[in-house]
């Protein structure tokens, strides 16, 4: 009798264990089911094992599904002229298209095999370029000269533009332009444009001479309409000079600059006092903001002539009685410097292309005034050639133009 109520309680202590181990695992089923979305509420019936085999085939066709477009997407990349690659968190390639591969001379890459993009490519530009996008997480723009791994053999760079993305999990997007026709048509036009206005500099100068040997000998009404002659072949004269000067610095930046050790506010107060006499016909006056010793070396001549060109501008499109502001500051070996003037600003339409050559937001105004619309540019290209930057805004108190200009303060 011992033995048979022996086995009983046994068995009820297996059957006990077995419905708890049964219980738990149809909790951890409904558990999966939840994690899987599993929404079939007209199936309450159906076990929970055919339940998951059903939520499991159909994850299976979705992720079918997913790959499928995922594969129509890469033919879709690869069909388009501009190259893309993709990296992950460790800039290790995930994917690049034919074009970014015929670009960037990508020869022994396999889509299964991860390698690190900077193996592929030796371009510190494009490495850095995915580097900043993945910090600042916003979309960027880059141009650079590219030079594959045989450039020892056919000694020929290439122009790129690179449109960078983040994505997900770290992992950033690149498109990828090969702009070198385009810049080598650039370069084509401006030495054409060039080597023309020095052809012009030698019969606008015979010009000048003539219409100045003849007004002192003419009477009027003679007389007046020689000196206007005289006054356009000067100005013709100016635009000449100032765009020989744009091409030099575009040809070699750091082979037409001086460097040398100077102040700059030596150099702000010397550019205002030359143009001070322009300035007192409309009573304006120079409102310097910053630091009484700022040393910095570049070339003092060249910068000389960016404050000439700013403070030129700001004279004439200030109202009288007001004053044009400089503020400089030292922020991290850099100076940043702010010329703001008491105008009206530049005009919203017109602000994108203030930098551009022979660019007047009002043609007829500049014409006047003997503007040729390179200044600004002129000043752009010297302040690229010193390694700095410029950037022109409507300042948000005052209304009037601001020039914002950033130096490196060492070579």
């Amino acid at each position: 009798m011992i033995p048979l109520i022996t086995f009983l309680l046994g068995l009820c202590c297996g059957l006990g264990i077995y419905y708890q181990k049964q219980r738990q695992f149809k909790f951890r089923l409904q558990e999966i089911l939840t994690l899987l979305s599993y929404r079939g509420n007209n199936e309450v019936s159906l076990p929970l094992t055919s339940k998951i085999r059903r939520e499991i085939l159909q994850l299976q066709d979705l992720l079918e599904q997913q790959r499928q477009q995922l594969v129509v997407w890469e033919d879709l990349l690869n069909e388009i002229p501009l190259g893309y690659l993709q990296v992950d968190q460790e800039n290790q390639l995930l994917w690049c298209n034919f074009k970014a591969q015929e670009i960037l001379k990508i020869l022994d890459w396999q889509p299964t095999q991860l390698r690190l993009l900077l193996e592929l490519v030796r371009s510190y530009e494009l490495d850095q370029l995915i580097q900043r996008t993945r910090q600042s997480q916003e979309n960027l723009t880059q141009t650079w000269e590219f030079y594959p791994k045989d450039f020892e053999n056919n000694m020929q760079s290439i122009t790129l533009k690179g449109y960078s993305f983040p994505l997900l999990a770290g992992e950033v997007g690149v498109f990828i332009e090969n702009v070198e026709t385009v810049t080598a048509e650039a370069r084509m036009r401006e030495q054409t444009f060039a080597d023309l206005t020095h052809e012009l500099r030698t019969p606008l100068t015979s010009m000048a001479l003539v219409t100045e040997a003849l007004e002192k000998r003419l009477e009027n009404p003679e007389k007046r309409w020689v000196q206007k002659m005289h006054q356009e072949t000067q100005r013709l004269i100016q635009l000449v000079q100032q765009w020989l000067e744009i091409s030099q610095i575009n040809e070699n930046p750091t082979q037409h600059l001086n460097y040398q050790l100077f102040d700059l506010r030596e150099v702000i107060l010397e550019s205002w006092s030359s143009l001070e006499p322009l300035a007192n016909k409309k009573y304006l006056e120079l409102d310097y903001q910053g630091p009484e010793a700022s040393s910095i070396e570049g070339d003092r001549c060249r910068l000389i002539q960016v404050f000439m060109n700013l403070f030129d501008n700001s004279i004439k499109n200030s109202y009288s009685h007001k004053k044009i502001q400089v503020i400089v500051k030292i922020i991290d070996n850099y100076l940043k410097i702010d010329v703001i003037d008491s105008g009206s600003g530049f005009s919203p339409q017109g602000l994108p292309y203030v930098f551009e050559r022979l660019y007047r937001s009002d043609p007829s105004r500049s014409r006047e005034s003997g503007g040729s619309g390179l200044g600004l540019n002129i000043v752009q290209q010297i302040m690229k050639a010193h390694g700095g930057d410029v950037k022109a805004n409507n300042h948000p108190e005052t209304g009037g133009a601001w020039l914002q200009l950033t130096l490196p303060q060492k070579k």
